[in-house]
């Protein structure tokens, strides 16, 4: 399962209304892939064309799809927002990840 934080929530829902998305036809789609100062690295986007081999899940509201090889790293994962001080923006809660760079975009197993 990928999890949705209710700050997340809010977020990728006013995306897409500033997008004019539906959530009915588009959906969050999280992938890794191979990057960044720690090795891998995540990458987020909208569409709505599902692949055959996508892993479909639905937390609060939201669908969120990834491929299977990326499950493989973000298994209970959880998409958070955080919009303080120190930092603006969309980050991952990886139980997988053995480290992550100071930026926080990119981790390794």
């Amino acid at each position: 399962m990928i999890y949705v934080s209710e700050k997340a929530k809010e977020r990728v829902l006013k995306l897409m209304e500033e997008k004019a998305f539906s959530p009915q036809d588009h959906f969050l789609r999280v992938s890794v892939e191979s990057g960044g100062c720690s090795g891998l690295s995540y990458k987020m986007d909208f569409d709505q064309e599902k692949k055959p081999m996508d892993q479909e899940f639905e937390d609060k509201g939201i669908k969120v799809v990834t491929d299977l090889k990326s499950f493989l790293y973000l298994v209970n994962t959880t998409l958070e927002f955080s919009d303080g001080l120190n930092g603006k923006g969309f980050y991952f809660n990886n139980p997988n990840a053995s480290r992550s760079c100071a930026c926080g975009e990119s981790f390794s197993v």
